[in-house]
């Protein structure tokens, strides 16, 4: 375990922001000690890290979970060290990010260590370190915002619908991760930025409320879904509020032609390949960021079921649930990489709690200033490699590659 502890003493600094420790090595949990000096706390399932200030002092909060309860302990820098690695003997997995970088610890049956990192092109913010912090929203509670009134997230003097608040919390994630990508927008023109399967359009009127009424860009935000009512719906509403540069309309997204130059594609819950459909557009158009959360992931385990499973994983895929999960972490992940391979630096993100859906990965990619060549060709060839094995073609491979045959 020492190279977990050499991590543990890299990161545990000011610029740390959460880790999240999982998979014990106990079905039903394991016995962890959360301090020096006390009993271990039984039938710890997760763990979660994160940094706090308490009194001018830099310290780590560990929450630890069992089933029906959450242990906290605050401890100074050495000493939650060393109790994570202590800790780490009876998990299986650690992901951990900071300013600068993710990281991903994962421990075998057999004590293998494997430490990935992945450094991050845009710096993240820093960690809040208030000790009793309440949680910061972007759209704060009781500021009227008449397009969550409309519909029917805010009451009328600015409260949450107690029944809609995973939907507050849904619409402010969602913008976290637009704050994050704003040193990438051109404040020194107009914006276009396209938003396929916008269905009712929550997060559109958010995209458009704060880029334009909070943060003041001058932008042009054009939803596209299938419903013809849901569109005169939303049309109505964006007449309504005087936002001008706010359209809607009816259509498909294979087919949407209508603007040369896109600066952000957003595509959220888009079914099956109309996710691969948006991205190929998305590359096509080089636009600077793609915010996507893929959807009912298909096509992949259907390829599965007709064609032939690789004999190394026929054995586990013979139950149709977990190859159904299996196939969409494949779509997904080949999604993220051929992404990388068209010269975008991709994350793959949660998006909201796996509590409140499970459809909760959000693709966050954004166009590097230089590609290299031999570097996306390499990334080509791995996925081909990849598709080759488990015996897929997936929709983006085509769609790109249609597109490359064409430039």
């Amino acid at each position: 375990m020492e190279e977990i502890k050499k991590l543990l003493k890299e990161v545990l600094n000011r610029e740390f922001i959460r880790a999240v420790i999982s998979s014990p090595k106990e079905k039903e949990g394991t016995a962890v000690l959360l301090e020096c000096g006390t009993e271990p706390v039984q039938g710890i399932l997760k763990i979660k890290v994160r940094p706090l200030e308490k009194r001018g002092e830099l310290m780590f909060q560990l929450e630890a979970f069992t089933k029906t309860q959450a242990f906290h302990r605050n401890l100074n820098p050495e000493a939650a060290g060393e109790i994570l690695a202590v800790v780490m003997e009876r998990f299986g997995q650690m992901q951990l990010e900071t300013v600068s970088q993710d990281c991903t610890v994962l421990i075998s049956k057999k004590g293998k260590v494997t430490i990935r990192r992945k450094q991050k092109k845009i710096r993240a913010k820093a960690a809040d370190l208030s000790h009793n912090r309440k949680k910061r929203y972007i759209l704060e509670e009781g500021v009227k915002v008449p397009f969550l009134q409309d519909l029917g997230v805010m009451t009328q003097d600015g409260k949450i619908v107690h029944t809609r608040l995973d939907k507050f919390r849904q619409i402010n994630r969602f913008l976290e991760f637009i704050e994050d990508i704003l040193p990438q927008l051109d404040r020194g023109r107009e914006l276009t930025i396209l938003d396929f399967g916008c269905g009712k359009s929550y997060l559109t009127f958010a995209m458009y409320y704060y880029l334009h009424e909070l943060k003041k860009y001058d932008i042009r935000i054009i939803g596209l879904d299938l419903k013809s009512e849901v569109i005169r719906h939303c049309n109505e509403l964006a007449e309504k509020y005087g936002y001008e540069k706010l359209q809607f309309l009816e259509g498909d997204i294979a087919d949407y032609e209508g603007v040369n130059r896109v600066d952000m594609v957003v595509t959220l819950h888009a079914c099956n390949t109309a996710t691969d459909y948006a991205l190929a557009k998305a590359v096509g158009w080089n636009a600077k960021v793609i915010l996507s959360v893929p959807c009912c992931q298909h096509e992949i385990n259907e390829q599965f079921e007709a064609g032939e499973t690789p004999e190394v994983l026929a054995t586990v895929m013979e139950y149709g649930l977990l190859r159904e999960r299996f196939a969409a972490l494949v779509t997904d992940g080949l999604r993220a990489k051929y992404l990388e391979s068209e010269g975008y630096e991709t994350q793959v993100l949660e998006f909201i709690d796996m509590e409140h859906t499970p459809k909760n990965i959000l693709l966050r990619a954004v166009r590097r200033g230089k590609t290299d060549g031999a570097i996306e060709a390499e990334s080509r060839k791995k996925l081909e490699e990849c598709e080759a094995f488990l015996n897929i073609q997936p929709t983006l491979g085509r769609l790109l590659s249609e597109k490359s045959r064409h430039r």
